[in-house]
């Protein structure tokens, strides 16, 4: 353990002088004597003694010019559970705890890092560490696995996680983007078809279950099916049975079946886009893979591995805060773009601030063609404009309703209109700030009526539930 914890330690602590570091890792005195530690040998953890106040982002980052994933750690007067986390901290641990406790916590962190390491996972974000484990309890079992995250940010890596360390490991990994294949062409790819069974069909086809046998299947984007398909692959899960397009023999299936979604299946649920018995058959564990957004500190280590053969490729601080910075809609898939669009422009130079600036301005201009800003996925940009146009529409029917009352005859009442008004909502607004003044009005409208409130928002009463209660609305 020496060789992986250093220590950064203040001779002035009298906490510290209770602790026999040496049980731990190796001491240092001075920041100058811990860079040259982490450059001259490779340290997966140092911990900062409780004094020491000089530790700064820039420092940090420094640290970890050598290795990204090396993890800084401070150590604390009293309770390390409930503290505000600093960014360029991992985490805390109490010198309370003693010689014992701070060793045994140390192997701790050191084995979540080697968990990462063996699945192949980059990052040191204490969502993936958590991920990781995860995956090492359920891996080795059958239990059915739902996989969620965003587009890009990194599910199937997580599903062949699942597959290495399962009983299924020695048979292939087959996986299959639900959402990029249409729905007649989907079940021929995955159930396979006879020949004759549609125009085109020269001859017999095996299908990917069967290509998977004895292995594992990735179903990306299931949300995306159709009832119909929904129903033939709850057929395979419950009982391993399929047909080929155009047999009536039934085929049985030895292959575990991990399903993936970037979307809500409650919501589709609600709205009969999605099969709850479905949901319920492929949801026994629930995986869920952070946004790039949601973790930026792996953003210093995923760099370094993309760029791990560019012994010569090198980056400045600037260039690295700019992309600490930015939201990375398209997650870690867009980070590995801005790193292979860097080798393939400085194979052997420095990255600098303005070679940032000018690919962020590129993916801001590309997104201008698409209902997408900066910092959003285009799920979240389309639901913002259709926010916006209900709300604008509702304000024009609102003030046309208006100006008609207040030009009929003796100030007669006008007749009754079902509207979405603009609900106070100031230009500039927040998509969630604009959603929840929707639907605070319609429900002022229909007098708390929440089945009525949902009809008129278009949801279901379950999904309005829900953003009842995180908009705290009763």
């Amino acid at each position: 353990m020496a060789h992986d914890v250093v220590i950064l330690a203040d001779d002035k602590s009298p906490l510290s002088t209770k602790i026999n570091w040496d049980k731990i890792g190796d001491v240092v005195n001075g920041i100058s004597l811990l860079y040259q530690a982490v450059r001259e040998q490779q340290v997966s953890l140092v911990l900062v003694d409780v004094p020491r106040h000089d530790i700064k982002q820039a420092i940090a980052t420094k640290i970890r010019r050598p290795n990204g994933l090396t993890e800084i750690w401070k150590l604390v007067v009293g309770d390390a559970v409930d503290r505000a986390p600093e960014p360029f901290f991992d985490g805390y641990i109490s010198v309370e705890l003693g010689t014992e406790g701070i060793a045994k916590k140390v192997k701790r962190i050191i084995a979540d890092k080697a968990l990462l390491e063996r699945y192949g996972i980059v990052g040191r974000a204490t969502e993936m560490k958590a991920l990781g484990r995860m995956i090492s309890r359920i891996a080795p079992t059958d239990v059915s696995v739902l996989i969620v995250g965003p587009s890009g940010a990194g599910k199937e890596l997580v599903a062949r996680a699942l597959h290495d360390d399962s009983s299924h490991r020695q048979g292939p990994f087959v996986a299959i983007n639900c959402g990029a294949i249409s729905e007649g062409l989907l079940e021929s790819e995955l159930f396979g078809h006879e020949k004759g069974a549609f125009t085109g069909s020269v001859g017999k086809r095996d299908g990917l279950f069967r290509k998977a046998e004895g292995g594992t299947i990735f179903l990306d984007e299931i949300g995306e099916t159709k009832p119909d398909m929904q129903v033939k692959l709850l057929r395979v899960l419950e009982d391993g049975t399929y047909y080929p397009v155009g047999s009536s023999v039934p085929l049985r299936a030895d292959v575990r079946v991990v399903a993936a979604t970037n979307r809500d299946l409650m919501d589709a649920m609600d709205e009969k886009r999605f099969r709850e018995d479905l949901y319920f058959r492929i949801s026994a564990v629930k995986l869920v893979v952070p946004s790039l957004m949601d973790r930026r500190g792996d953003i210093q280590p995923l760099l370094q591995y993309f760029w791990r053969d560019q012994h010569g490729l090198d980056y400045s601080a600037g260039a690295l805060e700019r992309l600490m910075k930015y939201d990375w809609p398209g997650n870690v898939r867009q980070l590995r773009n801005f790193a292979s669009r860097m080798v393939a422009l400085k194979p052997a130079g420095l990255i600098e601030t303005d070679d940032v600036d000018k690919f962020l301005s590129e993916q801001h201009a590309a997104a201008q063609h698409l209902p997408v800003s900066t910092g959003r996925t285009v799920e979240e940009a389309g639901q913002e404009l259709i926010y916006r146009a209900i709300l604008s529409l509702g304000n024009e029917i609102r003030n046309l309703r208006n100006l008609i009352t207040a030009n009929l005859p003796n100030g007669q009442p006008g007749h009754d209109v079902e509207t979405v008004g603009s609900a106070g909502v100031e230009p500039g607004s927040t998509m969630e700030e604009m959603e929840e003044a929707l639907i605070r009005q319609v429900l002022q409208e229909t007098g708390g009526n929440r089945k009525e409130t949902a009809r008129r928002l278009g949801i279901g009463e379950r999904t309005l539930y829900r953003k009842l209660a995180k908009y705290n609305l009763r």
